[in-house]
């Protein structure tokens, strides 16, 4: 083992006195001395560090000393610094020296250093291998041992040469932390500093580290200020000591509980669907739900936009596993299920893990399972959201159809998954499994044994593999502990699968049902990677845990669900072996199943060796106390049982395996197994020294505690246990696996650092990100260098060897980042560094999780009676030992609290928080043959006891007992100040809090403070004879842990748990000095725990004092004031307690709202109580709450004296009373302002020249910033500040709010006169440009278009929403620049490019961005653009569209009235679904203004200045008001479906105060987006009825109407609010038109009232278009034009345009609410939490005493406009031809074209039939005539029809203008041939050819880059298309030419020159002239038979002709031959 020692003796020649720190540095490694204090010339530090080193010291390294003066305060000044090369030393071996330091400018300063080196090689002065059991490894073929033995850095090798018992005496003082501040948290060890890991502790004497405890240290810069760990409020920190490890805090398993989840699928259509002519429907499946839409008739592109909603109640595991799956299914009705065309799957995991857990029109790509050669089957498009509780899904603006017809670039794939996915076979090989617990109880083994005469294994286990919904089982094995399969489920499945997990899971068959014994879940994005360096799924073969409940078999197992991989398992179950391959296939094999059924083969077996050889495992455990254990056990006698695997189970514990085959035997020998347990020995210990396991100590009763806890009286004798167990030796998995979770512990301790110095606002919390991201980088080169050495081994799986290269690469990749990202951390960008680090924290996380297990996780139960009470499960890694120790897990061979806890589903809610018992536990898991050390970590001055049965001859027997024979005996003082936040346990909404302080075996009470949530206990509690066992020293170091329980008192019953928190205390030994820096102790906060939650924290501090020789003489004496009044109790002493400054608080008393009844009576005379600090205010009595609910009197106020520390300050305090008959008072609610500080008033700015208008709170009413108060989404206001003393400043304002940019805003100097000039955009400008150009295209209607008579306010919304969406998306651009930019210059640090070149990229990358923003402004002019909303955008004025409540958009307008919620009963927990808006019984409303004393006299001096208002002046009276409320709904988007057709039918009702409106009648039928546009009045009196409450309700025919959502705002708030949010500000003034001004006051007297109530100058209007208001000068238009067009003079532009820029006027700014429309979610109190829909809507308020307001604005929905298309069909040309001739043989077709606009199939017209057409060709001048309504500002077409017969009223769908033209072939007898077809989307088609040759199948294909036409602009056109089908290989062809002609008119036009269907009148059309061989077959079937006849078989025919005669000759012959043969004889005779 080589180290390097450097003994820093001393610094001499020093300037001045002070304090000194040194720090030495050697590779890269730094040590801190201690502080040598006030030294004047020399500081003696006198220490040793040592840096143990893995390769040889080379001549060139260096060694760095570093002197600084320490500061407490400020950072530490450099003195001067050492460097010498170590060439010297590395031959010598030894060297000292003194030389001089040199300065920052390398020149020498007087100042010395004194040091001695020594380097220890390898022929080694330390006797590391001592043992020869260490190196006696002959079977190690692997490299282990050579790598484990090469300790690095930071090992401190536990081989050093002491023995563990013994410790040396006299060293210096030992390591101690350093830090403190007052957050600065958990303190289960205090800070950390670098050094901290880079030790152990068992060289006391070596490892002289100083005394660092000092309090100085734990303020600011002490140490190295990167490094210093402040500890976090979140966690326990890391500890300081070698002997313990951190407690884990959370209490209460969290996986397992059922949640409540939302799926949201929205199917909008399918396009390209393989098949002809189909009838598709899509159905969507999650799991069992299955919902489908409804049929679309024969189309292959079928558009639905229908909306499904799933509702769950299942853990986040369950749910996440749940597959999606999109099938589109041809023809089903309800007779036959249809045939399947193609599905997609996809699980819920994989979306939610998606931003925003939503994909939004995404196109999904079907697949044929039954046949996976066949491709691409068509797209569905669609939208999935999983919302969770409280997720709220941000739906992007419903965005134009143009961008996602780009189907590819639009794919519902997560990113990084390519397009084209391949189809893979999954093979999951299963071989065998071990350890299987019995499934059947004992009677029915007797039973059986009874029948069959033999006792069988009780188990028949079968192994079922569940992946992407797909399941597979392998053959059942009888009977069987060890059953062996060899078997393989393979899965066919596309790869990438987006499908995470698979799950493995064994069950026993069973008659009755099948049970899971054990599941596993495999996760693929473990055990592949998919980069470029990746590797395909792989994992094994390798050995599978399976944890589930406990191993007794029960009929009914409470803990089941363990079993089925819910929750976290509680035992050791089973362990399977398993593989898992991945094959990719290539689909054009013949061979090719073409299936994706499920298939189980045979496979082969495989060898013993192939998952590691086995080894011996050695386990050793001691407890070394237990207390906290619930007095609800009983006190029947304890045990603790240790089991690792089933070794160690008192029910079938596994005994010695047989050595030669290194095998678990199960459950064989019962009998013989139980005694061994009983710590009994087997027969003789056999040859190799092997000993009998103890796995559980022995039973014990417990002594009392107090009411709740008894503990165990282990006192100086501490129990231990060991196991032997055998498993496969994969130690290297949990070695790297330790690496990373050290190093992520490490980085998550650092983040919580810089976290909390944020917080609390301290200084320099960049130069923390900085340290952390060093000490990152530093730990990942580390880890590369460890596992570089494990990189060839033998033995590994593929996985194993895989996975280690990647995780090496990750590892250097996130080590270079953080040295990259260290040099980017700057005060500002240092949250944005802190999101990627974490993102850092994250990855090491995944990586740190090894997929692969080896050891089973240790369990710990508590048994009690014979019954298993409480466990705790500790993963085998953190204990396990390795010599590296790096490698070592984090809590081996250390002393561990752990908190048992109750398992399964009775550890969930309130019976997980109690803590089942509290364990003080030391464990040691390693190799038996390493066991050497396993004693070392355990404190010292014990002595080992054995078992007495072991014989004499075995010295290495592990002892069954630890007696400790030194004790030291403290003194604890637990100082407990004060809580705040605490949980509200009562139901009045308070609690009765105390704490309970329990410390080793003792606990105490502090005092019941009743109906608190905030108590001050300022009670000392003193614990006297805490009897601690272990060496002095030590325990300096590593104090126990302190838990501190608070507890809600109860009259009756027992006292509820509140919750817990955990601190350390700070030591003093009997030889110390009392007295800074360390004491007095000072405050802290320590969070309080109740589960997992938070509820809140505590502040207090604690100390423990060593009681010494002399008794308790010696402890600084407890003198205080006792206080007269709380009797015995001791109060906090002085030292302690904070210092306390004089405040004043002032309270604003508003009024109360919405107070509930309390006891069933109302409320009627409430009162305010307010208190802070033991003083307070109350209010005046309202007198009628229902009359008036305000108060008569404002502000009050009080003083108190509060902490100088803003961090101490206590919470506020605010009750509200109702003074009921006869003095007696009811408390109604109460609310904690748990942090005073935002209302903490901060002096004025000097440069503002008005005092009382300048005041203001930090975030609140009274501004003193020059730019105002700035809502957090204003635009930041100095990004251009161009300032002159007097001067103009002209700053240009865009008139166009569309084209505003945001940072053109300019932040102007207060006493500067400024000219503001509003320039005419380019985009005016344009404007006229443009309307010229658009005369010339496009003729009148073009213009007419645009035309101010056309647009509505409608037109005005849309073009805003398009507004909104480029705002999004150039923020999105903005961004994704930002982000290119920084990896370019990480690149380019990384690769050394010089900076110029980076700047070249960069401004290529602008110039891209900028090329295509300029192309899409060149696009607006264009008309080929198509969209006409562009160009009419050019002059719609528009209004702001927020995507969310106004209310967060300005801070909830809390400019200077707060409102305080009122809680009253109690506190819900997550599981009890409780939220606190149930608890909510009212409002207060009101302010605070807190100061400290004396107030500077300047501001009570100003003129105006009302004393009784104090802080509060120039707010408005509270007298209640009559309001005019002016609601306007404009329409609800993906409400939540209501009726059991998946849709609703909503109408909106309105609540305010006691006026309702029911808008029940203009009811929406089915729709989940409907549109409203209703305007609302109500009259309403403030502050009465001041809650607005909009509900959309769903109409039901039968029974009530169910309420869907509602959305509820506050009123009042608003209309007081300085943003002024009565009437939003419009960008534009207009007396007339769709824009006209709204508001009853204009503009100009809004801006001279702001300037009054302002108190500032103006506004004075000059010439030529300027004004003036304070010393800003605006300039705009001054000219107005009316209805008739006349122009007229006016002030009112100008006064808007200041209003549209009023938050730039110095100090009374404000931004003013624009005119908007606000987005507000639907929430339903049934479903908590999760968004139900969206309204968009908005608020006008107007007062009564003001001018009335003009009418409501006109927003109702645009009606559709009628239009007719009329289609004439003129011609086709080469129809492929689809009939052969009967006669013939002839290919021919009977050609008819069938038409008709998307959606509306029913109404299909057919044109007559082109009979028997042979090239094609078919003639047909037939006319098609479709009626429509169209929205032409939505470009859909409005259908109105009954949904089914049985529907009540007609639905209204809305679908894109598509037409479709097919071609058929005309059948008499069968089915009609569908042969081919064309689709137009009527806004965007190509133009048609001008004759038949130039039409092509292009014009499909190229259809993107082909120029479109709009009929809607165009009017008419006439072309030829292509007609196109799919053939077999779903290949397009081409099947046809059509010549069409449509003709577009308006219903008016249509009216005035009618035409007829097909050829009729009106205006007929000529018959086609048509070739005589086409007429009908009835007309002239022989003439067309004898043309076709005679045309292609002339000599057949005359042949024919010939034989046909002659037969007919020959009949004739035969006929006539008989009678002349008769006639001739008979003749003759005659």
């Amino acid at each position: 083992m080589m180290a390097l020692m450097v003994h820093m003796k001393t610094v001499a020649h020093l300037r001045g006195k002070g304090d000194r720190i040194a720090k030495v540095t050697f590779r890269g490694l730094s040590f801190y001395s201690r502080v040598a204090e006030n030294c004047e010339d020399v500081a003696r530090f006198n220490e040793v560090f040592r840096w143990p080193i893995a390769s040889r010291l080379d001549g060139n390294e260096m060694l760095e000393i570093q002197v600084y003066n320490y500061s407490k305060v400020f950072s530490n000044r450099l003195v001067g610094t050492f460097c010498m090369v170590l060439q010297k030393v590395a031959e010598e071996g030894h060297l000292e020296l003194t030389d001089t330091l040199i300065d920052d400018n390398n020149t020498s300063i007087k100042t010395s250093v004194t040091i001695e080196i020594r380097y220890q090689s390898m022929d080694g002065k330390v006797g590391v291998w001592s043992d020869g059991e260490f190196l006696d490894v002959p079977d190690d073929r692997d490299g282990m041992f050579a790598f484990e033995t090469d300790s690095l850095l930071s090992g401190q090798s536990h081989g050093s040469g002491m023995s563990p018992g013994q410790s040396l005496q006299g060293s210096i003082p030992t390591f101690r932390k350093a830090g403190k501040g007052v957050f600065s948290a958990m303190k289960l060890g205090k800070i950390k500093s670098s050094k901290d890991d880079h030790k152990r502790g068992d060289e006391p004497a070596v490892l002289d580290m100083e005394d660092l405890d000092r309090k100085a240290m734990r303020l600011a810069g002490a140490l190295d200020p990167d490094t210093i760990s402040l500890a976090s409020v979140t966690a326990v920190t890391t500890n300081v000591s070698n002997k313990r490890s951190k407690p884990d805090i959370k209490m209460e398993p969290s996986s397992g509980r059922p949640v409540d989840y939302q799926i949201n699928i929205t199917v909008i259509e399918a396009r390209q669907l393989i098949g002809l002519n189909m009838d598709p429907v899509v159905c969507v499946e999650i799991g069992d739900d299955k919902k489908y839409t409804s049929m679309k008739e024969s189309t292959n592109c079928p558009y639905y936009n229908e909306y499904f909603v799933f509702d769950f109640h299942v853990p986040p595991d369950v749910m996440f596993d749940k597959i999606i799956k999109l099938s589109v299914i041809h023809s089903k009705n309800l007779l036959r299920s249809g045939t399947l065309v193609g599905t997609f799957k996809m699980d819920v995991g994989t979306v939610y893990s998606q931003p925003e857990h939503q994909f939004y029109h995404k196109w999904a790509i079907l697949a044929d399972p039954e046949d996976i050669t066949a491709g691409c089957k068509g797209y569905v498009k669609c939208d999935i959201a999983v919302v969770g509780k409280g997720d709220n899904i941000k739906t992007p603006h419903k965005a134009n159809e143009t961008d996602e017809d780009d189907i590819e670039g639009n794919l519902l794939l997560p990113e990084g998954i390519p397009v084209e996915r391949q189809w893979a076979r999954f093979y999951v090989k299963i071989y065998r499994a071990e350890g299987l617990p019995k499934m059947n109880t004992s009677i029915m083994a007797n039973v059986k044994k009874a029948f069959i005469g033999e006792n069988r294994d009780l188990v028949d286990p079968y192994v079922q593999v569940q992946f992407a919904g797909q399941k597979g089982k392998t053959s059942v094995q009888k009977s069987s502990y060890e059953p062996i399969w060899n078997e393989q489920v393979v899965f066919t499945e596309l790869f990438p699968p987006l499908c995470k997990r698979i799950k493995v899971q064994i069950r026993d068959s069973d008659k009755v049902n099948d049970v899971a014994i054990g599941t596993h879940f495999v996760d693929l994005r473990k055990i592949s990677n998919e980069g470029d360096k990746g590797f395909l799924p792989t994992l094994g073969p390798a050995w599978a845990n399976m944890y589930g409940s406990t191993r007794q078999y029960t009929l009914m197992d409470e803990h089941q669900d363990l079993n089925d991989g819910l929750g976290e398992g509680v035992s050791f179950r089973a362990r399977l072996l398993l593989s898992i391959a991945v094959e990719i296939l290539d689909t054009t094999s013949p061979e090719l199943m073409s299936s994706t059924e499920v298939q189980v083969e045979g496979v082969s077996n495989i060898s013993e060796s192939a998952t590691g050889k086995i080894d011996e495992f050695f386990l050793f455990g001691s407890f070394l106390e237990a207390t906290m254990i619930d007095r609800k056990i009983g006190d029947k006698a304890i045990s603790f049982e240790i089991t690792i695997g089933n070794y160690g189970n008192q029910i079938d514990g596994v005994s010695k395996p047989l050595s030669a085959k290194k095998k678990k035997k199960d459950g064989e020998n019962e009998e013989e197994e139980s005694d061994l347990i009983q710590n009994s020995s087997e027969d003789e210990a056999d040859e190799d020294g092997d000993l009998v396991s103890v796995s559980s100590t022995p039973p014990m009763k417990p002594v009392i505690t107090d009411r709740n806890y008894f503990h165990l009286p282990y006192f100086e004798k501490k129990p231990c246990v060991y196991i032997k167990s055998w498993w496969q030796d994969q130690r290297r998995r949990l070695y790297n696996s330790n690496m990373m979770d050290k190093i992520a512990d490490k980085l998550e301790e650092g983040l919580n650092d810089v976290q909390e110095v944020i917080k609390t606002e301290k200084a320099f919390p960049e130069r923390r990100l900085r340290g952390v991201l060093e000490e990152l980088s530093v730990g990942c080169s580390r880890f590369v260098t460890l596992a570089n050495k494990d990189v060839n081994q033998a033995g590994r799986t593929k996985l194993d060897r895989e996975r280690l290269k990647s995780c090496m690469r990750e590892m250097d990749s996130m080590g270079q980042q953080a040295k990259q990202i260290r040099t980017q951390v700057k005060k500002n960008t240092i949250r944005d560094k802190l999101k990627l680090v974490q993102n850092f924290l994250q990855r090491l996380r995944f990586l740190a999780d090894e997929p692969q297990h080896s050891i089973p996780d240790v369990f710990i139960w508590m048994m009690s009676n014979n019954k298993r009470i409480a466990y705790a499960r500790i993963p085998s890694k953190d204990i396990l030992y390795s010599i590296v120790d790096e490698e070592t897990g984090k809590d081996c061979g250390k002393v561990k609290a752990v908190f048992l806890k109750l398992p399964g589903k009775k550890g969930f809610g309130p019976a997980g928080w109690t803590v089942q018992a509290k364990l003080e536990l030391y464990l040691w898991l390693g190799l038996n043959k390493q066991k050497k050390d396993f004693l070392s970590g355990l404190p010292n001055g014990f002595e080992e006891i054995k078992s007495a049965k072991m014989g004499p001859c075995l010295h290495s027997v592990p002892p069954v007992s630890l007696v400790y024979n030194m004790k030291q005996v403290f003194q604890l003082r637990a100082h407990m100040y004060q809580a705040r936040s605490l949980f509200a346990a009562d139901s009045s909404g308070l609690s009765d809090p105390f704490a309970r302080v329990f410390f080793s075996t003792h606990s105490q009470v502090t005092e019941v403070l009743s109906e608190t949530l905030c108590p001050t206990w300022d009670q000392l509690l003193v614990f006297d004879d805490v009897e601690l066992f272990g060496e002095a020293s030590e325990l300096r170091d590593d104090p126990p842990i302190i838990v501190v329980e608070i507890f809600d008192q109860d009259t009756v019953g027992k006292a509820e748990f509140i919750g817990r928190a955990f601190a350390k205390p700070t030591i003093k030994m009997c030889d110390e000095h009392y007295g800074p820096p360390r004491f007095p102790p000072q405050l802290e906060y320590y969070q309080i725990y109740r589960g997992n939650c938070t509820a809140g924290e505590l502040l207090a501090a604690f100390e423990l004092l060593q009681v010494g020789q002399g008794g308790m003489a010696d402890l600084p004496s407890l003198e205080g004031p006792t206080d007269s009044e709380r009797g015995p109790i001791l109060p906090v002493p002085l030292g302690i307690r904070p210092v306390l400054s004089r405040y004043r608080i002032e309270v604003l008393f508003w009024g109360l709202r919405d107070l509930k009844r309390i006891n069933l009576a109302q409320v009627d005379r409430p009162r305010v109580d307010i208190e802070c600090a033991g003083r307070g205010v109350q209010s005046v009595l309202i007198q009628n709450y229902k009359k008036n609910p305000n108060f008569s009197i404002l502000v009050k106020w009080f003083e108190v004296d509060l902490p100088e520390n803003e961090l101490l300050h206590p919470p506020l305090n605010i009750r509200v009373v109702d003074c009921r008959a006869f003095g007696r008072y009811i408390l109604v609610g109460s609310h904690a302002v748990t942090s005073l500080r935002r209302f903490i008033y901060s002096t004025p700015d000097k440069t503002s020249n008005n005092w009382a208008t300048a005041a203001k709170l930090m975030n609140g009413y009274m501004v003193l910033t020059n730019g105002g108060f700035q809502p957090r989404s204003s635009p930041s206001l100095s990004s251009r500040t161009l300032s002159r003393p007097a001067g103009d400043i002209i700053v240009n304002m865009d008139a166009e709010p569309s084209v505003r940019k945001m940072d053109t805003v300019v932040k102007l100097d207060a006493m500067s006169d400024a000219v503001v000039k509003v320039d005419m955009t380019e985009e005016e400008s344009d404007k006229e440009k443009k309307k010229k150009k658009k005369k010339k295209k496009g003729g009148v209607e073009e213009e007419d278009e645009t035309n101010e008579r056309v647009l509505d306010w409608w037109s005005k919304y849309f073009a805003s929403i398009e507004t909104l969406k480029e705002t999004l998306r150039a923020q999105d651009a903005a961004q994704a620049e930002a982000e290119e930019r920084e990896d370019l210059e990480i690149a380019a640090e990384a690769a050394d490019i010089k900076p110029d070149d980076l700047l070249l990229k960069g401004s290529k990358t602008k110039e891209k961005s900028k090329e295509k923003k300029s192309s899409k402004d060149k696009k607006k002019g264009h008309a080929a653009d198509g969209s006409e909303k562009r160009t009419v955008k050019a002059r719609v004025d528009e209004l702001m569209v927020y995507d969310k409540e106004l209310d967060s958009e300005f801070g909830n307008f809390e400019d200077w009235l707060h409102t305080f919620n009122l809680y009253r009963g109690k506190a819900g927990d997550d599981d009890e679904h409780t939220l606190d808006d149930d608890r909510i019984v009212g409002r207060f409303k009101g302010s605070l203004c807190m100061y400290k004393l004396p107030l500077s006299e300047e501001i009570t001096r100003e003129t105006g200045f009302d004393p009784s208002m104090g802080m509060f002046q120039s707010i408005p009276r509270n007298d209640p008001i009559n309001v005019l409320v002016r609601v306007y709904i404009v329409r609800a988007t993906d409400l939540h479906p209501a009726d059991i057709n998946g849709k609703a039918d909503p109408y909106i009702v309105i609540k305010l105060g006691k006026s309702e409106i029911k808008d029940k009648e203009n009811y929406i039928s089915k729709q989940l987006n409907p549109v409203f546009g209703k305007s609302f009045d109500i009259e309403a009196r403030f502050p009465m009825e001041s809650m607005l409450t909009v509900s959309v309700y769903d109409w039901d025919l039968v029974g009530t109407d169910d309420l869907i959502g509602e959305t509820k705002i506050d009123l009042e708030n608003r209309f007081y609010s300085k943003y002024r949010a009565t009437c939003g500000i419009s960008s534009n003034y207009s007396v007339h038109g769709y824009n006209v001004w709204r508001d009853p006051m204009k503009p100009s007297q809004i801006l001279a009232k702001l300037c009054k109530d302002g108190k500032i100058d103006g506004p004075h209007y000059g010439p030529g278009g300027k004004v003036k208001v304070a010393n800003r000068i605006f300039q705009g238009p001054t000219e107005i034009e009316d209805e008739n067009g006349l122009k007229k003079q006016t002030e009112e532009h100008l006064a808007l345009t200041v209003l549209n820029h009023w938050e730039e006027i110095p100090r009374v700014g404000w931004k003013l609410v624009p005119e908007h429309v606000e987005t507000r979610p639907l929430l339903n109190p049934d479903k908590p939490g999760i968004e139900q829909g969206r309204i968009e809507m908005w608020v006008d308020m107007f007062p009564m005493d003001m001018p009335a307001p003009g009418p409501a604005i006109d927003i109702s929905p645009r009606k559709p406009k009628r239009y007719e298309l009329r289609v004439i069909i003129w011609n086709t040309d080469e129809v492929i031809l689809e009939d052969d001739d009967y006669f013939t043989g002839e290919k021919s077709s009977d050609i008819f074209v069938r038409g008709w606009l998307k959606g509306q199939q029913e109404d299909k017209q057919d044109t007559d039939v082109h009979y028997h057409s042979l090239t094609g060709e078919g003639n047909f001048n037939w006319r098609f005539v479709f009626p429509f309504d169209y929205l032409m500002a939505e470009e859909k077409i409005v259908i109105s029809k009954k949904e089914s017969m049985f529907s009540w009223d007609e639905t209204e769908y809305k679908i894109p203008p598509r037409l479709t033209l097919q071609v058929w072939d005309a059948d008499h007898f069968s089915a009609d041939d569908f042969l081919g077809a064309i689709e137009l989307d009527l806004n965007r088609f190509p133009r048609g050819a001008k004759t038949a040759k130039q039409c092509s199948l292009d014009m499909i294909r190229n259809e993107q880059e082909l120029p479109t036409i709009s009929i809607f602009k165009q009017k008419r056109v006439k072309g030829w298309w292509p007609f196109v089908a799919r053939d077999e290989n779903d290949e397009m062809e081409l099947t046809g030419k059509v010549e069409a002609e449509l003709h577009l008119v308006t219903a008016e036009e249509a009216e005035k020159c009618p035409v007829g269907l097909g050829r009729n009148e009106p205006d007929p059309l000529e018959k086609p002239n048509r070739p005589s061989t086409s007429m009908s077959w009835l007309l002239s079937p022989v003439r067309t038979v004898c043309i076709l006849a005679w045309r292609h078989y002339r000599m057949h025919c005359a042949v024919l002709l010939a034989a046909v005669m002659g037969l007919l000759f020959m009949a004739l012959l035969f006929f006539s031959f008989p009678s002349e043969l008769s006639h001739k004889l008979f003749n003759t005779a005659g």
